[in-house]
C-alpha cells in the first residue's frame, strides 16, 4: 500500500550511492564488477572513447568509478547520463555480452561528447541483464534470490536485475500482514537465526460477526497458528538486503512505463519513465529519456492490475488461453495506528465482517497488534457493490466507531495510512502466466487466498518457482512454460482449489455466502464437488436504476 510517511533511507538505491567530497564525485555503479577509474588528470576529449585503466578504488571497494573535478555538475535521477558545466556530455553505456563463455559478462563504454549546458534530445541507453524484475515485492525478490541461489549451486553466472517505482524498496507497501512463513521457510530456510523482522508470532486469534451495536463472536475460521504479525514494508527491505549480498542489481525510483519487444513480438525487457515531462506533453528544459533494461527473461511482479502485466494479459490473450474468468477486486483501506501501552497485545489478531456494510457487500475488517505498541487496522471492500453512493472510506470510519472497535483506538494516533486494491477472483481467475519472453508471478497473476486474506506467501511461491524456470531455459535451454506446469503442482494450486468456492459463495448474499463456506471448509474440507463462477464484473454490478 501507498504511505504518505517517509520512512528510513538505508535501503534507498544501494547500487547507485551517491558519494561527494571536494574534489571528486564517486558513483557505485555496479555490486561486483572490476573498478575502472579516471585519474584526476585525465582529459575528456570532445567525441572520442577514453582508454580506461583497471584499478582498486583507495576505499577499497570495488565498482567505484571516480570523476575528479573542480567545477559543478548536475546529476539526473536516473544515475546513467551526468553533465558537467564544463559543456561535456558523459555518457556511460552499459552493456553486456551473452556471446561469451561467461554469461552476463559486463563491458564498459565511456565516451565525451560536447553538448549544451543540457542535453535536449539525449539518446536513450540500454542496460542488458539476463534477467529483468518490475516489482521490489514480496514475488519479485524472492525470485531474485532464489536465481541467485541456483546460480551459486550450480557455478553459473548471471545477471539479474530488479526495479522498483518506490523512493526505496518497501516505500509502496504499507506495514501490517500475518505472516505464512512457509515459502520463506523454503526459500531462506535459516531466517529464525538471524535478526529478521520477523518476531512477533500470533497470539490470539478471534472472528467477530458486527451489528451496529454488538460484537458476536464466531469460530475462527482462519487458522493462523504458526504466522506471524509482522511490517510487510521491513520483511521487504530486509529481503532487499539479503538479494543485494547474492549479487542483485536493484534499481529504486525507477517506474516500469512501457513493455519492449522485438520483431516477432518477443518481449526483451521494459523501459523506465521519461523525466522531464510537462503537464501538457511537452518537453521541457530538462527533458530526459527513460532507460531501456533488456532482459532474457522478463518478470512482472507489480502487484494487483500491475499496468504492464494487464497489457500483456490482453496482448496474448493469457485468459482465453486458460478460459479463465475475469479478475474480481475489492479495495483495502488502512492505518497504523500508535495505542496505548494498556491496550497493546502483540500478536492479537481480529477479523470481522457484517456491519457497516450492507448485507449484499462482501467485505470485512482486520485489526493485527504488531510490536511497538503499533496495530494496523482497516476495512476491504469488494467493487462489485451494487450501491453506487457507497463509499469505502467512510464506511471505514464508521467501523473505527463501533462500540467494540473504538476503545482500542482511544487515545492513539495514526502514523500510516494509505489504500490498495486486492484480487479476489482466486483460482477461477488465474491466467495463463507465461508469455513470450517471460512470466508473470504474485498479485500480478491472482495468487491471493480469499478466505486466509493472504497473499504474500503464495506471492512468494510464486516467484521462487518462475526464477527455477528461467533459470532453466537461460542454463539448460527448457521452456519457460515449466512455470506454469510447476505452479500446478506445487501448494500454491492446492491450496487456491480448495478455497476456490468462498468468493463466488457471497454472490448469492451474506447469509447464504456464510452457509456455503462453512458447509465447504468445516465439513467438506475443500472438496466441494462443484466450482462456483463469479458473477458480473465489478464494473457492471453496479446498480444505478
Amino acid at each position: 500500500m501507498h504511505t504518505l510517511l517517509s520512512k528510513s533511507n538505508s535501503f534507498r538505491n544501494p547500487t547507485f550511492t551517491s558519494l561527494r567530497s571536494s574534489n571528486s564525485f564517486h558513483t557505485r555503479l555496479w555490486n561486483s564488477t572490476p573498478s575502472t577509474s579516471i585519474s584526476s588528470n585525465t582529459n575528456i576529449s570532445h567525441g572520442s572513447p577514453q582508454d580506461l585503466s583497471n584499478s582498486t578504488s583507495s576505499s577499497g571497494c570495488s565498482g567505484i568509478r571516480h570523476f575528479s573535478h573542480n567545477s559543478s555538475f548536475s546529476v539526473f535521477q536516473n544515475g546513467f547520463k551526468r553533465i558537467f558545466s564544463s559543456g561535456h556530455c558523459l555518457n556511460s553505456v552499459i552493456l553486456r555480452n551473452f556471446d561469451g563463455e561467461r554469461s552476463g559478462t559486463l563491458k564498459n563504454q565511456i565516451f565525451g561528447t560536447q553538448s549544451r549546458s543540457v542535453c535536449t534530445e539525449p539518446d536513450r541507453e540500454s542496460i542488458e541483464y539476463d534477467v529483468v524484475i518490475v516489482g521490489a515485492g514480496p514475488a519479485g525478490l524472492s525470485a531474485a534470490i532464489r536465481l541467485k541461489q541456483l546460480c551459486r549451486e550450480k557455478d553459473v553466472d548471471l545477471s539479474v536485475c530488479v526495479v522498483e517505482k518506490g523512493a526505496e524498496v518497501g516505500a509502496h507497501i504499507i506495514s501490517g500482514n500475518v505472516f505464512e512463513p512457509r515459502a520463506l521457510d523454503e526459500l531462506l530456510p535459516q531466517w529464525k537465526q538471524e535478526e529478521s523482522p520477523i518476531s512477533v508470532p500470533v497470539s490470539s486469534d478471534k472472528f467477530w460477526f458486527l451489528t451496529k451495536n454488538r460484537a458476536l463472536s464466531f469460530p475462527c475460521p482462519f487458522d493462523n497458528k504458526g504466522n506471524y504479525v509482522i511490517s510487510l514494508s521491513q520483511l521487504v527491505r530486509w529481503m532487499g538486503a539479503k538479494a543485494e549480498e547474492l549479487g542483485v542489481e536493484i534499481y529504486p525510483g525507477f517506474a516500469a512505463s512501457e513493455i519492449l519487444y522485438d520483431a516477432n513480438d518477443f518481449v526483451v525487457g521494459i523501459g523506465t519513465n521519461d523525466m522531464g515531462i510537462a503537464k501538457d506533453g511537452s518537453k521541457k528544459e530538462n527533458f530526459q529519456r527513460g532507460v531501456e533494461l533488456k532482459g532474457r527473461i522478463t518478470l512482472l511482479s507489480e502487484g494487483c492490475r500491475g499496468s504492464l502485466s494487464e497489457k500483456i494479459i490482453k496482448k496474448y490473450k493469457l485468459r482465453e488461453k486458460e478460459q479463465s474468468q475475469h479478475q474480481t477486486y475489492a479495495l483495502g483501506i488502512k492505518e497504523v495506528w500508535e495505542i496505548d501501552e494498556g491496550k497493546h497485545k502483540p500478536g492479537f489478531v481480529l477479523h470481522t465482517m457484517g456491519w457497516p456494510l450492507d448485507r449484499k457487500t462482501y467485505g470485512g475488517s482486520f485489526m493485527y497488534h504488531m510490536n511497538d505498541r503499533q496495530v494496523s487496522i482497516g476495512l476491504v471492500v469488494a467493487l462489485n457493490y451494487h450501491n453506487p453512493f457507497l463509499n469505502p472510506y467512510e464506511e471505514f470510519q464508521k467501523l473505527k466507531h463501533h462500540p467494540a472497535i473504538k476503545p482500542m483506538l482511544e487515545g492513539g494516533t495514526v502514523l500510516q495510512y494509505g489504500a490498495r486494491t486486492l484480487n479476489e477472483g482466486g483460482f477461477q481467475s488465474i491466467p495463463y502466466p507465461v508469455f513470450p519472453g517471460g512470466a508473470i508471478i504474485g498479485c500480478s497473476a491472482g495468487f491471493l487466498n480469499v478466505p486466509k486474506i493472504k497473499g504474500t506467501h503464495t506471492a512468494m511461491k510464486s516467484g521462487m518457482l518462475a526464477a527455477e524456470a528461467a533459470f532453466n531455459v537461460l542454463h539448460e535451454g527448457l521452456n519457460m512454460e515449466t512455470y506454469w506446469d510447476n505452479l500446478k503442482n506445487s501448494w500454491i494450486w492446492k491450496e487456491l482449489y480448495e478455497a476456490r468456492n468462498y468468493r463466488p459463495a457471497f454472490e448469492y448474499g451474506l447469509v447464504p455466502g456464510l452457509a456455503i463456506s462453512a458447509i465447504e471448509h468445516y465439513i467438506l474440507k475443500g472438496k466441494f464437488p462443484f466450482t462456483l463462477k463469479h458473477g458480473k464484473p465489478d464494473h457492471e454490478a453496479t446498480n444505478v436504476r
